[in-house]
């Protein structure tokens, strides 16, 4: 037996013995952990071939997923801990809040079914500027068409400024289609606009993906709780205007879902960019709770804190090289993780 080999057997042991949950109940009985979902397909969707492979998980790796966090947390609702951030009312033991980030319409074709049969709350961070729209980010555009082969990585590198292309040979990989993609985001808006307006024509998909203003009211209804994830998804620490991100994206919120103020308590920082200051700003810009994309669990004792972190949920955290999801895997990846408050 290889030492790959024996080291994913050992992995099954740990967790099968019951051994890492029994570690997990005495270590983590005061953490609240947050887990962090973007997309969720069935693989029989035709979005499924455009799709961002690494930020979305198929509907069956979903509900296995929500079938372990049932087993091993105290799955809790974004009221409950506001509730005890304001009153100091303890949460549950392990507790775990499972929140989507971006606005997708697949969180309502796919992830609301599956939470409501799992009978689990959840929070959706919406992106305001996107709700009601078709197409999605233009980094989620890109990749698309690149999956389609209507775009190549040469030829997009090509494109760049001069003195921002990549210094070795591009190669056609999604490895190499990101490091532009994070050249891209580096750019200042205006420019990022010239530089892709060439290609825009071959980016659409066809294919309707952000979420729309009944399915908000729908999720909202299926026990999905409502937040921000800025106005228009521009990390908060390149934001021309921070106070767009921040108060803007609360009150265009309210104006989709036609609410005489805005109500969201809650937000969480586009592609994790935040600083202290930043998080200063979006306090008083209202919102009660601010997740970050820092990877830590949150203390609850004496109380939850304002500023949480979450942990990101990739595919390959959960699903092998042959398609199987692997309970051990996401127990190794979620009970071992520091616990800190970060405010």
């Amino acid at each position: 037996m290889s030492g790959a080999m024996l080291k994913d057997v050992s992995k099954k042991l740990l967790y099968t013995s019951g051994l890492l949950g029994l570690y997990h109940r005495l270590r983590n009985a005061d953490s609240l952990t947050v887990v962090m979902f973007h997309r969720t397909l069935s693989p029989d969707d035709p979005r499924w071939a455009t799709c961002d492979p690494d930020y979305t998980l198929a509907t069956r790796w979903l509900e296995q997923s929500l079938a372990f966090f049932r087993r091993h947390y105290s799955v809790v609702s974004l009221e409950q801990v506001l509730a005890s951030r304001r009153t100091g009312a303890p949460l549950p033991p392990r507790s775990l809040l499972i929140t989507f980030d971006d606005g997708w319409a697949d969180n309502a074709h796919y992830a609301l079914p599956a939470l409501k049969r799992a009978g689990l709350p959840a929070l959706l961070f919406v992106v305001a500027d996107a709700v009601g729209t078709r197409q999605p980010f233009f980094q989620e555009r890109l990749i698309g068409a690149w999956r389609r082969g209507a775009l190549g990585v040469r030829e997009l590198a090509a494109a760049l400024p001069a003195g921002e292309a990549p210094g070795a040979e591009v190669d056609e990989t999604i490895g190499a289609l990101r490091e532009v993609i994070a050249r891209l985001e580096a750019l200042e808006a205006d420019v990022r606009v010239r530089v892709l307006e060439p290609f825009m024509a071959r980016l659409d998909d066809g294919h309707r993906h952000m979420v729309t203003v009944e399915e908000l009211h729908q999720l909202e209804a299926g026990g999905v709780a409502l937040g921000l994830h800025g106005k228009t998804h521009t990390p908060m620490r390149l934001a021309a205007d921070l106070d767009a991100e921040l108060a803007g994206a609360r009150t265009a919120l309210a104006q989709h879902l036609g609410q005489t103020h805005a109500s969201a308590e809650s937000m969480s920082f586009p592609h994790g960019s935040f600083d202290a200051a930043i998080a200063q700003r979006a306090r008083e810009a209202g919102y009660e709770l601010l997740f970050t994309s820092v990877p830590v669990l949150n203390p609850t004792t004496p109380g939850v804190g304002w500023l949480l972190g979450r942990t990101g949920f990739e595919t390959d955290a959960v699903v092998d090289a042959r398609g199987r999801f692997r309970e051990d895997w996401l127990a190794l990846y979620l009970f071992r993780r520091q616990a800190r408050r970060l405010a």
